[in-house]
């Protein structure tokens, strides 16, 4: 397919949640738009198809169980980025979160209650109906009549620059090398997670270990061309949503069905069958984003998640079967952990378990165990009651947080100083600005809305 015209007013580079966000946002604005999606149409919209939720603030309403103030959401991300994030960017996130769910619905999503076992996130998030592969074809659907163009197949190959100005974009697409011209463009084509090589340079031989969550697209190829062209970049490029996964997934592409759920309830251990981390830290979806890296710097970047019969139906579980039986000794020759250390470390944990608690899955209760290294804050029950099950687990990415500094109107910013006047990027390529460690379960989709609207209004007009 050919662009109908050589000049657009924006051209949106990237077709998930923050482009089509932008695109719509742009031709609303009164702008001609030209949305750039790398991926076949059949796989379109990068890691939004694997998303089933948004954080936002708000009072109350029908599909969340209770209030969620700014005051809280902003010192949510505060405490997970253990006060490392541009405060001015985040209180912008947050209050614009507000206007989400209504503009969601304006533009054909649809809403419904939160699923059962997704752990904490019924009152801060809410879900959308049929998941990100519904959000996406409603924005499509939008996008398509407002009269947005897209290329799919679409690579973007240099941005032609002067000074703080960009002139042209340099597409392939179908085997062609296309050069269109526009009065901005707004990048929103995800992180470098996909590039394993490019994570080897920070991790080492680990990363080729890790399995890509989301779309094998988000090579980085966009970040490395604002890079050269004199975008400054923010964000530790060893920080990233990393999740644990189930070791059986797929190299990528595997989405949020992969993701191992039942760590709070049960211990994790290592190759050598030692318990490495406080499994009951804090509420999940404040926790679950870092246990990827956990994992990551265990030896041979695998570990077991580990949890008996009580527990079961708690979390949602993954699209694999555990392993299971009604013995741990047979359970760990199942899955290749030494089983008498395995043993006397389910007996050590066992003995830490205080025995006078309120055991409670979806609030954070009083049910420790303490006096062991490392203790374990909630939700602690002793492994005991057969059948037993495991999890193997490995590194899940799902996006790198180091991307390019932008300012509160979307403007990317420039190493030499100030900002390009007609650059804007918005989602993933953009989230170290906000995230640079940890997670909070709907996060992105939220920074990826947020910042997709303004890069589209702005674009238009300035």
């Amino acid at each position: 397919m050919k662009p109908s015209r050589r000049f657009y007013d924006t051209i949106v580079v990237g077709g998930g949640n923050a482009g089509l966000c932008a695109a719509i946002a742009a031709v609303e604005q009164g702008g001609r738009v030209l949305l750039v999606e790398r991926s076949p149409i059949e796989s379109r919209g990068g890691n939004t198809k694997y998303t089933r939720d948004i954080r936002v603030a708000h009072d109350r309403g029908p599909y969340v169980s209770g209030p969620y103030s700014e005051e809280e959401f902003l010192e949510d991300i505060v405490r997970v980025n253990r006060g490392d994030t541009d405060r001015e960017l985040a209180e912008l996130v947050v209050s614009r979160s507000r206007d989400l769910p209504g503009w969601m619905e304006k533009h054909g999503v649809r809403w419904q209650k939160p699923l059962k076992g997704s752990l904490h996130l019924s009152r801060t998030n809410m879900f959308f109906l049929g998941g990100g592969k519904a959000l996406l074809n409603a924005y499509y659907r939008y996008a398509s009549r407002l009269g947005v163009e897209v290329l799919y197949g679409a690579t973007l190959r240099d941005l032609v620059v002067e000074g703080d100005t960009f002139r042209e974009a340099v597409i392939d697409v179908g085997g062609r090398t296309l050069r269109v011209e526009a009065d901005s463009v707004v990048l929103a084509s995800g992180g470098f997670e996909a590039n394993i090589s490019w994570l080897k340079r920070y991790w080492g031989d680990a990363a080729e270990n890790f399995i890509v969550r989301g779309s094998r697209f988000n090579d980085g190829l966009v970040l490395e061309i604002l890079a050269r062209a004199g975008a400054r970049l923010v964000g530790d490029p060893r920080e990233a949503h990393m999740v644990a996964v189930d070791a059986r997934s797929p190299r990528y592409d595997g989405g949020i069905v992969t993701r191992v759920d039942s760590i709070p309830f049960g211990i994790v251990v290592n190759a050598h069958a030692k318990r490495f981390y406080d499994e009951g830290e804090d509420e999940w979806p404040k926790r679950y984003a870092m246990w990827g890296r956990l994992v990551a710097e265990q030896p041979g970047q695998v570990a077991y998640s580990i949890f008996d019969s009580k527990v079961v139906g708690l979390f949602i579980q993954p699209i694999y079967p555990p392993y299971t039986s009604s013995d741990l000794r047979d359970l760990a020759v199942k899955i290749g952990l030494d089983p008498d250390r395995l043993l006397k470390t389910v007996g050590e944990f066992n003995s830490s378990v205080v025995d006078d608690c309120s055991f409670r899955p979806g609030k954070l209760d009083d049910c420790r165990a303490v006096g062991i290294d490392p203790p374990k804050s909630h939700w602690a029950l002793k492994i005991d009651k057969p059948p037993f099950y495991a999890y193997p687990l490995r590194p899940g990415i799902t996006f790198t947080y180091m991307g390019v500094a932008v300012d509160k109107s979307a403007r990317v910013a420039r190493s030499s100083g100030g900002f390009f006047r007609n650059i804007y990027a918005a989602g993933e390529i953009m989230m170290g600005n906000i995230l640079r460690r940890g997670y909070l379960g709907g996060l992105g989709l939220t920074i990826g809305s947020v910042f997709g609207i303004i890069a589209g209004e702005r674009s238009v007009g300035g």
